[in-house]
């Protein structure tokens, strides 16, 4: 494993400095590079440092605690946006900033969407995403339409002028979008799976593999992560998809419940109800059945992906 060594500060800007650090070595040695840059905020438990923490005393404590978290992560970016400048680097660099899910449950506000984190209703879906190249893009510009952090690979390699590995690929290039030339048309699936994670207690293990390592011992790899690249045994069975899903396809998006055996189906129209108010699929049957094939043969290869069956290997 790893050394595990203290840090002092907030968590934010520990991460972004050690990036910026590693940074700096490869612009010092005249190499391209790819960062990703994974913050730890805002996740339970959610600790703001004072600094930020403070902005937030009118509020009841978990809201302090969790917007003073977001403050500090928004400044570490600030600062990262800041230090490409001075490398001499930003103005050829892609920044791409993006969150992983819709707002938490308890501190988190989706607006006027339907639905929360976990949630396939937009509440639990819709994120912020914000890119920056200003070599490509002069001027500043608002894109609505839906895209996906799976069209981050299509995207960077397209970018590259390097050919998409030939395997199946959920995403797609969006530089026609970002370059106004084109939209993105590929559906979206999306499943919420009815079965708990993997914890990953990171400031317990670190603590003990830290102690350890003062002993002169090291600890092996915890089984819970271990548990993480080993494929399903027996394989998930491909023909039952429990839990709630969705499919979106232009501007319909089509609910599917399966529970005890039994499914049923939402259909919404997000241009005239993007809060998901008022269930359509009795006046659009036609539009629900257009739409359950390909949702079924998304599940379906979603399952076979689990199961390591769907990937072709590469050439």
């Amino acid at each position: 494993m790893g050394t595990a060594e203290p840090q002092l500060g907030e968590s934010s800007f520990v991460t972004v400095n050690a990036a910026l650090d590693w940074m700096q070595t490869q612009v010092n040695q005249q190499q391209p590079f790819l960062a990703v840059v994974w913050f730890g905020s805002p996740h339970l438990p959610h600790v703001a440092d004072d600094e930020f923490g403070k902005r937030y005393d009118d509020l009841p404590k978990a809201k302090r605690e969790f917007y003073g978290e977001i403050t500090g992560m928004d400044a570490a970016f600030g600062k990262l946006r800041g230090e490409l400048a001075a490398m001499g680097i930003r103005d050829n660099t892609l920044l791409w900033y993006c969150s992983d899910n819709g707002a938490l449950p308890k501190v988190g506000s989706a607006g006027s969407f339907r639905g929360k984190k976990a949630s396939v209703y937009e509440g639990g879906l819709l994120v912020p995403a914000i890119l920056e190249w200003p070599n490509r893009w002069k001027q500043p510009a608002v894109i609505d339409q839906r895209c996906n952090t799976c069209d981050i690979l299509p995207t960077i390699l397209d970018s590259l002028g390097i050919a998409l590995p030939k395997r199946t690929l959920d995403g797609t290039s969006l530089l026609p979008l970002l370059d106004g030339t084109g939209v993105r048309q590929k559906p979206l699936g999306f499943w919420d799976y009815q079965t708990g994670g993997i914890g990953t207690p990171s400031a317990t293990w670190m603590q003990e593999l830290w102690e350890a390592q003062q002993q002169g011992n090291d600890l092996p790899p915890n089984p819970q992560t271990e548990a993480t690249v080993q494929l399903p045994n027996p394989p998930l069975a491909t023909g039952s998809f429990p839990g709630r899903s969705a499919w979106i396809q232009d501007d319909w998006k089509l609910h599917r419940t399966e529970k005890d055996q039994s499914v049923a189906f939402e259909l919404y129209h997000l241009a005239s109800d993007p809060f998901e108010q008022t269930d359509v699929a009795e006046q659009h049957p036609e539009q629900v059945q257009q739409l359950q094939q390909p949702l079924h043969n998304w599940l379906q290869s979603v399952v076979q992906s689990f199961n390591g069956q769907d990937y072709l290997p590469a050439e």
